[in-house]
């Protein structure tokens, strides 16, 4: 997906059994998806700072949706009853959604986990890339890249760095 382009309308289950889709989040000033599973070790050193971000800046309008597109018979741990696991742990339930048949990670290009597309107001990606610049320890982080971009476009400004490097595990295609 290219810096521009629109988000692709699409339904998935959540892992609080609805069905949901785009509807959700469409009072939203700014729109991330961001794409993770539960067995991947960069998605778990990120789950606390994914959370914090969740936590900060969805009371300011930013609409959240978590999407696991792994192939649960090559990753047990992210079938969608371990998806609920995870989910209810950071009150994500609504939030963190199941692609099964993989045809949304496909739409959006995404290749790892956790891999970020963040969309403006009028739904046109203005962030694709990663959370930070230090997976692995966060007192070394000098680059917020996602929260950057996140208040940058929930202030209606450009985003200064809309493409970083995606560090993290591929997705498991079937």
């Amino acid at each position: 997906m290219h810096l521009g382009a629109k988000l692709p309308y699409f339904e998935l289950p959540g892992c609080d059994e609805q069905q949901h889709s785009l509807v959700d989040i469409a009072d939203r000033s700014c729109v991330l998806v961001l794409f993770i599973c539960n067995h991947c070790p960069y998605v778990q050193a990120y789950l606390p700072r994914i959370k914090a971000i969740i936590d900060r800046y969805y009371e300011d309008n930013l609409g959240v949706i978590l999407i696991n597109s792994n192939d649960a018979s090559k990753q047990p741990a992210d079938s969608f009853d371990n998806m609920k696991k995870l989910a209810s742990q950071y009150g994500w339930d609504n939030l963190y959604w199941y692609d099964e048949k993989q045809e949304v990670a496909k739409m959006f290009g995404a290749e790892r986990t956790p891999e970020a597309f963040l969309f403006n107001s009028a739904r046109e990606l203005v962030y694709h890339g990663g959370i930070d610049d230090s997976w692995d320890n966060p007192h070394h982080v000098t680059r917020i890249w996602l929260e950057d971009a996140i208040e940058m476009t929930l202030d209606g400004i450009e985003v200064d760095f809309p493409e970083t490097d995606v560090v993290g595990c591929t997705i498991k295609w079937k």
